[in-house]
């Protein structure tokens, strides 16, 4: 078993951004870092997906937690693997829900599709062809991203779109917009600079 640390933003984003090479074979070296992949996530119980580039290892793979919008199909993780997944069709966009292990205690809504057919190789180096639809979709598409450098805080259009969960004084979660962790200063600035005002924000929390 082998849990490799995540890379983290603002620290790594150099690491984050490089876009990741094709798989060529599905080799040892491949399949141990499939392995290395489900171990990582598998330590993580609010993570449902994670690109190789998130453990440092910039190779087209992927794998994702499906249905993990169903409470009742939570409890033991299934992971789905995707090898050089490529996008063949996206539709149905929608604002939703998103989220990062590399950025820990963010959160945001993002316009992302809710359908997207996909073809690529399993773990087992077998082709596929598949349709994702609702959350699922989200949280291929989010991982997918990752293998060409993008992060969701690229997709998000407002920095009010960001949020993290506190408690208040009577111990209920609250969401509290990302912009009250800035210096007032950086509240005014525009939407250009949001990738400037959130590093700032990550430093400070």
């Amino acid at each position: 078993m082998a849990i490799k640390d995540i890379v983290l933003y603002p620290e790594k984003e150099n690491v984050l951004r490089r876009k990741s090479m094709p798989v060529d074979t599905m080799n040892r070296k491949v399949k141990r870092l499939i392995r290395d992949l489900k171990d990582t996530l598998g330590a993580h119980p609010n993570g449902i997906g994670l690109a190789a580039p998130q453990i440092d290892a910039h190779f087209r793979v992927v794998i994702v937690q499906l249905d993990s919008s169903n409470p009742s199909k939570t409890s033991g993780k299934i992971f789905t693997t995707l090898v050089n997944p490529v996008i063949q069709e996206a539709k149905q966009e929608i604002r939703d829900f998103d989220g990062c292990l590399s950025f820990p205690g963010l959160f945001g809504e993002t316009i992302r599709p809710h359908y997207l057919r996909v073809s690529g190789l399993d773990d087992q180096g077998e082709p596929f062809d598949r349709v994702f639809t609702g959350f699922d979709a989200v949280v291929v598409h989010h991982e997918i991203d990752h293998l060409d450098g993008v992060l969701f805080i690229d997709r998000i259009e407002d920095i009010d779109d960001l949020y993290r969960i506190e408690k208040d004084s009577n111990g209920k979660h609250i969401r509290v917009p990302f912009s009250e962790y800035l210096p007032k200063d950086d509240r005014q600035m525009t939407l250009e600079n949001n990738s400037y005002r959130i590093i700032e924000g990550m430093r400070v929390l």
